[in-house]
């Protein structure tokens, strides 16, 4: 080799050697000459490194393709890596759902869900007995048949806790990934699972409010927020528990409803079940027995029989009926439950809850006016609600003449018992029918609104229903200070073709203060049983009547009403009383 390219340094061949030093610059630089050996060795270096990029290019764009091809695409109907990870987030997009003054009712918590490539997985029995014992309930086997699939991807374990994640993060099994999901969690249990509803592991609504705004809570960020106070439903459960164990009854159930704007305050169905173990709960427990369940609901019906009377001028109040006999119909004998066995004015019928003189007036009214007005009070068709279990009506076909007679006094139609409170409702508030709703109300203009009866009529019928707690079977419901007004109801459950005698509903239906209602509550006890406080009974007035004292004594306050004396204010349940004693003694004279 040439001496001079002895002396050259890397540097200098790169660059020449002008940039040696100043001396060296100088110097006159020597000519580069190569050896044609040596060019044959860099052209080949050359073609080796073009060959070498086009391979290694065209190994990236198979990656790249592959990437695109699992990222975007389904194989053996598995969730791809974006797939799952967009579902995860519109999961978590989930909306909260609140109650009217922002309580959480649901919510949607981060969690992470245990997936596995089996094609990477060593030993899928190793694997699985060493998850299985970091998991509680996980089945060894069934862990061992997923990780020896064929498959690219299996689930392994849905919605485990940090703990779980920690422990099967620190077994080091290749082939094991973590995905990132929501779990809907009930800040309050089973106080509203009914009502609320459950979402299931993929967080898609199965009941309630879940299910019916499904779409919603999905699409949209922000909170539903329901008419519900959680406050008014606490208590109202709370009460209905403590006489449903009382009274050793099979169920119960109940409701607070805003007269003014049909909006449903509370909603409880006892026996209750946790959201979060839906699936484990019994049939029993998951029955909404407040929307779905359908009731032959006895006295509180005198309610509406009475307000068509008056409203449509068929009786007045001063006109009545005589009760001393019982009615016989075909094969039926209508009685009083505790007969007067006397002349009977039209409150007096009400307060003493008189089956006979009830009848009397639907028969004066007839079939075709009965029928047009529980139609119009919305107790002939299923109410519009915003959960999908809600019952419709069981109605007599055809309709005949007795069944005018026992529908009267709550008989021979079904219903259930929300309905009957939003019907109570329009009967009290001034005589408008507010369509249901369990979402609040954006403001109180243009609530909707279908007149019923006339606001005398209700000032009748609030007038009679306070004199039934105050003079009549409701004496049980009447809290001190808030002027509780209502009826009783007992009827013998269906059994077959007939009755079981020793199996009853028991119910209490009112609205407080009657002076100008703002709620209307029903209370309802599936077969209670009597007990020795009660004397033996278990009657709408035994049982249910004081829940409704309960649970007015407790969200009065809570509403901002405060007791007030009964001197405070005339309601003209005096000059009634008056009218009806005196009435009662004119009759008793004549008699004589």
């Amino acid at each position: 080799m040439n001496p001079q390219f002895r002396r050259l340094t890397p540097l200098a061949m790169c660059f020449g050697p002008q940039q040696q030093g100043s001396e060296r610059s100088k110097r006159q630089s020597p000519v580069l000459q190569l050896s044609p050996k040596l060019m044959a060795a860099i052209e080949a270096g050359r073609t080796r490194l073009l060959v070498t990029g086009m391979v290694f290019s065209l190994a990236f764009a198979t990656l790249g393709a592959r990437l695109i091809d699992v990222t975007l695409f389904e194989r053996d109907g598995t969730a791809s890596v974006v797939q799952r990870a967009v579902a995860a987030k519109r999961v978590g997009d989930r909306a909260d759902i609140v109650d009217r003054n922002g309580i959480v009712l649901a919510t949607s918590l981060p969690t992470a869900s245990l997936y596995a490539n089996p094609q990477m997985v060593r030993s899928a029995a190793d694997a699985a007995r060493r998850i299985a014992a970091v998991i509680p309930g996980a089945s060894e086997a069934e862990l061992r048949s997923k990780l020896s699939s064929k498959k690219s991807f299996v689930w392994l374990k849905r919605q485990l806790t940090p703990t779980q994640q920690y422990q099967v993060n620190r077994l080091g099994i290749p082939g094991l990934q973590f995905q990132k999901e929501f779990q809907r969690y009930y800040p309050h249990g089973a106080l509203l699972s009914h009502t609320v509803g459950f979402a299931g592991l993929d967080n898609q609504g199965l009941s309630g409010i879940e299910q019916y705004f499904d779409k919603r809570l999905r699409e949209e960020g922000t909170p539903l927020a329901l008419s519900i106070d959680i406050r008014m439903q606490f208590i109202l459960t709370q009460e209905l528990a403590k006489a449903m164990q009382k009274f050793n009854a099979i169920g119960a159930t109940g409701t607070v409803l805003d007269v003014r704007s049909g909006e449903v305050l509370a909603l409880s169905s006892l026996p209750s079940f946790e959201p979060t173990a839906a699936a484990s709960a019994s049939d029993d427990a998951r029955f909404n027995r407040a929307t779905l369940g359908l009731y032959e609901m006895g006295s509180v019906f005198k309610i509406f029989t009475t307000a068509m009377a008056l409203d449509q001028g068929f009786v007045d109040f001063d006109d009545g009926y005589d009760t001393s006999k019982p009615i016989r119909a075909a094969r039926y004998t209508i009685r009083d439950y505790k007969p007067k066995n006397r002349w009977l004015s039209i409150p007096e019928i009400f307060i003493y809850s008189s089956n006979i003189g009830t009848v009397h007036m639907a028969m004066e009214a007839g079939t075709g006016a009965q029928r047009a007005f529980l139609k119009n009070i919305g107790l002939l068709s299923a109410p519009s609600l915003e959960v999908s279990e809600v019952g419709a009506p069981l109605l007599p076909s055809p309709w005949r003449e007795i069944n005018t007679m026992t529908i009267s006094y709550g008989h021979g139609l079904a219903v259930s018992p929300l309905q009957v409170a939003a019907a109570v409702s329009s009967i009290v508030n001034g005589g408008e029918l507010h369509p249901l709703t369990l979402v609040r109300r954006a403001s109180a203009e243009d609530i909707p609104a279908r007149r019923v009866i006339s606001e005398k009529t209700s000032r009748q019928m609030r007038q009679l229903m306070r004199l039934t707690v105050t003079n009549g079977t409701g004496r049980k419901a009447d809290a001190e200070g808030y002027f509780v007004g209502g009826k009783t109801g007992t009827a013998d459950k269906q059994a077959g073709k007939g009755y079981a005698r020793n199996k009853r509903i028991a119910s209490f239906v009112g609205a407080f203060p009657m002076t100008d209602p703002r709620y209307v509550v029903l209370v309802m006890l599936d077969e209670p049983k009597g007990i020795k406080e009660t004397h033996g009974y278990a009657t709408g007035g035994w049982v249910a009547a004081p829940v409704m004292r309960g649970i007015v004594e407790r969200i009065g306050p809570i509403a901002g009403l405060a007791p007030r004396g009964a001197d405070q204010i005339d309601d003209g349940t005096e000059q009634i009383l008056v009218r009806i004693k005196a009435n009662a003694e004119g009759h008793a004279i004549a008699s004589n």
